[in-house]
């Protein structure tokens, strides 16, 4: 009899490694190993942007999930550290209003979520619906 697959292993910030793959089913794997209050995060982020684009696609990559409206282009991703869920919006600089995180690309900003944070979730999906149809990026 097979026993459970071991878990992955964590790297820096608890973040797991997780092999390339998409579908659903490796970004429920990444976040069933996220540590501690971060899974909490992860789940409530993963549902949100299922919520607002019901026919999402999904795929882990280095490490992360990544979400779009088809295999291969992007529109979001997101990954753990230590003490926060960075949240990317690939074409954040063009959603209103911006998200706060700024970043080095032109384009993209952040939204970081710490465990004792409220997350709006009115204000996240309307990020999630206004960067689902923007032009993602192949990746």
């Amino acid at each position: 009899m097979a026993g459970k697959p071991p878990r992955p292993k964590l790297l820096s910030g608890g973040n797991p490694q997780i092999a390339k793959a998409y579908g659903d089913a490796p970004v429920q794997a990444y976040i069933e190993a996220v540590p501690g209050w971060k899974r909490d995060i992860c789940r409530k982020v993963d549902a949100l942007i299922a919520q607002a684009v019901p026919q999402v696609e999904k795929a882990v990559k280095w490490n992360s999930p990544f979400y779009g409206v088809e295999q291969g282009v992007w529109f979001l991703s997101f990954h753990c550290f230590e003490k926060y869920v960075k949240v990317a919006f690939f074409k954040g600089a063009s959603l209103s209003p911006v998200p706060p995180g700024p970043s080095k690309q032109k384009d993209v900003r952040y939204l970081d979520i710490r465990e004792n944070d409220g997350l709006d979730e009115g204000q996240f999906i309307n990020w999630v619906r206004q960067a689902s149809v923007l032009p993602g990026e192949k990746m």
